[in-house]
């Protein structure tokens, strides 16, 4: 998936084998896949990176977790386990999520070296700077984590 485009036309094949496999749920989340990737490069005027095609994907799986939790406060399980195969099926074309032992071990490391290249130990107050640059050495890696699960391991960890 290293061309612009690729995704987009590997979604397009998965569609079309869901379709002849008579997969409804796994047909309409690939199209929604595929049209928010098209909207999104309508947007932009020219073809998505797949750095752009996988934060598409991160919000549409962001959109999804909020729906989850307000169908579960509206007592609405079966719309909320709707989102949740969504979720499965847009994941799929993710890179692997970091757990939380792997991201709070990247999380060491960077504040660590940010400590060192300062000659400080970093405090709360240097929060904003740690997350991005978790989030950057995350990036080069080619792993992923939700930005609110950052957040919390580099509070946690400059916390402690």
């Amino acid at each position: 998936m290293t061309e612009a485009g690729a995704l987009e036309a590997l979604i397009s094949q998965q569609a079309i084998t869901a379709l002849k496999a008579h997969d409804a749920e796994r047909t309409q989340t690939l199209r929604l896949i595929k049209n928010a990737l098209k909207n999104k490069a309508i947007e932009k005027r020219e073809p998505l990176t797949p750095t752009e095609e996988q934060q598409a994907l991160a919000t549409m799986i962001k959109q999804r977790r909020d729906s989850i939790e307000q169908f579960t406060k509206g007592n609405r399980p079966e719309l909320a386990a709707k989102e949740a195969v969504e979720i499965a099926v847009i994941e799929e074309f993710l890179p692997k999520a970091l757990d939380e032992a792997g991201l709070k071990e990247v999380v060491r490391l960077t504040i660590a070296e940010m400590a060192e290249g300062a000659g400080k130990p970093l405090t709360p107050k240097d929060m904003g700077p740690a997350i991005k640059a978790v989030q950057a050495k995350l990036q080069l890696q080619g792993l992923r984590a939700e930005g609110r699960l950052v957040s919390e391991a580099v509070k946690a960890a400059l916390a402690g």
